[in-house]
């Protein structure tokens, strides 16, 4: 979808959208749109009883042969209390509502002094964002690349300082790129998107936007001891690859040396997980290509990072494995020696993400001693159950960490709620006949015991987990994406960078 910024003028044969505050008074464009069609939108209002709530939406078919073919109305609600993802989401309203009415072309009106406390330029580059966001569709694997793909092709937004939004928005852009992107790698399916594949898709994406890309392979693996990490591949046909993608956004000397020690972002990367010999159940089997959402998130970070040229340094490092079961496969019972040295006792094939994060993990703080390390994972159904689809679990061994990706969710609309680590399930997974088992006798905290084996592979290093099993993708269309992969992760940890280490 083609996104232009313009100062307000006459409004050509399609369709326009105007907001309306929540207590329903015509202010500005609406006002003017009203009187200039015979009082139709405050008739429209009443008859359909629109109430004008945050990112609802109403469309009006104007009658005959007129300057418009329609107007959508889009709430506010109160417009004190807007934010900038407010915008992204009523710009996602926006997105379906014109869908909804086969529209091709939308001229979006901004009022000067309609967006509350944001500032009209910022308004108007998230509300682009979030139609960016709702109108993404994967079409690589359709014959009809336009089958399900949005009515609408170009939006105009129109506000005084057209200018200062189109700037604004220039970074929006890169990061709606990288979002696109990450689905498109999520959405992949597991014949296509292989620990191979993947890996070199990754360094054609990212090596022309300025990120150093590096491919392990099994033998560089082998070398440094991955014994965790590469006994999950042992199963498949298809080997397994360790990637390491910099960016160097910051370089010299003396004041700018405290930027050159990176910040760490580690994914778990299964692109196909049948559960290895402990083998899954073949209902919904096939949404396991998309167990690799956390290295996605990773790579899609980077790839926003790169995009927008950001003053940082930041290494990705994300485990790509195939996860299958054979007559070569890794067996339940198993002990590995991970890179650190610790001893793994594989009590279950399908607790396989943590394996592969453990080594990713120990080799991300030996090589680059990094100022943290936030690593996300598809990892546990657990945290579905104690969080349900809406949030991603966050845990962490520092508070200062914890509460600035919080604060990053909340702000992204990527929203995390923080669950606890403690000594108590830390001694749930003492190993019998290892140093550590993978899974924990019981059936209980199964989310808790999964970060905290993957704490003992930090070296006390600052550290935050992100599970993000619910979140990675949804069944249904929400205010942002379409129904299937999120990229969920990428948004926020963008934000989280952007405001506490630019």
């Amino acid at each position: 979808m083609k996104i232009a910024f313009s100062e307000p003028k006459a409004v050509g044969k399609h369709w326009v959208a105007v907001a309306v505050a929540g207590d329903r008074v015509l202010r500005g464009h609406a006002a003017d749109l009203n009187g200039r069609h015979g009082d139709i939108v405050a008739r429209t209002i009443q008859a359909v009883g629109f109430k004008a709530e945050r990112a609802k939406t109403t469309a009006i078919v104007t009658p005959g042969p007129g300057e418009l073919k329609g107007i959508i109305l889009v709430g506010l609600g109160n417009p004190d209390e807007l934010t900038a993802e407010h915008f992204a989401h009523i710009g996602g309203a926006l997105v379906a509502q014109a869908s909804g009415v086969n529209a091709a072309d939308l001229t979006v009106a901004l009022d000067d002094d309609g967006c509350g406390p944001v500032a009209g330029a910022d308004a108007a580059a998230n509300l682009a964002l979030g139609m960016q966001l709702r109108a993404y569709r994967f079409t690589t694997s359709r014959t009809t690349k336009t089958t399900g793909a949005p009515a609408l092709k170009k939006a105009t937004i129109q506000l005084s300082g057209a200018a200062a939004a189109r700037k604004a928005h220039a970074d929006l852009d890169k990061v709606a790129a990288a979002v696109a992107f990450t689905r498109d790698i999520v959405t992949e399916p597991a014949n296509v998107l292989y620990p191979d594949s993947y890996a070199r898709i990754i360094d054609e994406t990212l090596t022309p936007l300025g990120v150093k890309v590096e491919i392990l392979d099994e033998k560089d693996m082998e070398k440094l001891g991955m014994g965790s990490l590469l006994g999950v591949g042992m199963g498949s046909a298809k080997p397994p690859r360790l990637v390491v993608m910099q960016w160097q956004g910051v370089k010299g000397q003396g004041a700018k040396a405290r930027g050159k020690k990176p910040l760490a972002f580690v994914g778990k990367g299964v692109t196909f997980d049948t559960g290895g010999i402990s083998i899954k159940p073949s209902a919904g089997m096939e949404d396991m290509k998309w167990d690799m959402g956390g290295s996605a998130a990773v790579v899609g970070l980077m790839h926003a990072l790169a995009g927008r040229k950001a003053k940082v340094n930041a290494v990705g490092i994300v485990g790509l494995v195939e996860n299958m079961p054979s007559g070569t496969a890794q067996r339940p019972g198993d002990v590995v020696k991970s890179m650190s040295g610790q001893t793994i006792e594989v009590l279950n094939t399908d607790a396989e993400g943590r394996l592969v994060l453990a080594d990713a993990l120990w080799y991300c703080q030996d090589r680059f001693q990094p100022r943290f390390m936030i690593d996300l994972a598809t990892l546990t159904g657990a945290i579905m159950v104690a969080l349900g689809k809406e949030m991603a679990g966050l845990y962490s061994n520092r508070d200062e960490l914890a509460d600035a990706l919080l604060k990053a969710g909340e702000a992204t609309g990527e929203r995390c709620w923080r669950m606890p680590l403690d000594e108590a399930y830390d001694r749930q997974i003492d190993g019998d006949i290892s140093d550590v088992k993978n899974i924990s006798a019981g059936r209980w905290g199964g989310s808790i015991t999964a970060a905290q084996f993957l704490q003992r592979f930090t070296n006390g290093l600052p550290w935050a987990h992100l599970d993000i099993a619910g979140t990675a993708w949804t069944d249904k269309d929400r205010p942002l994406a379409p129904k299937g992969a999120t990229a969920f992760g990428v948004r926020m940890l963008n934000a989280f960078v952007a405001a506490n280490y630019e």
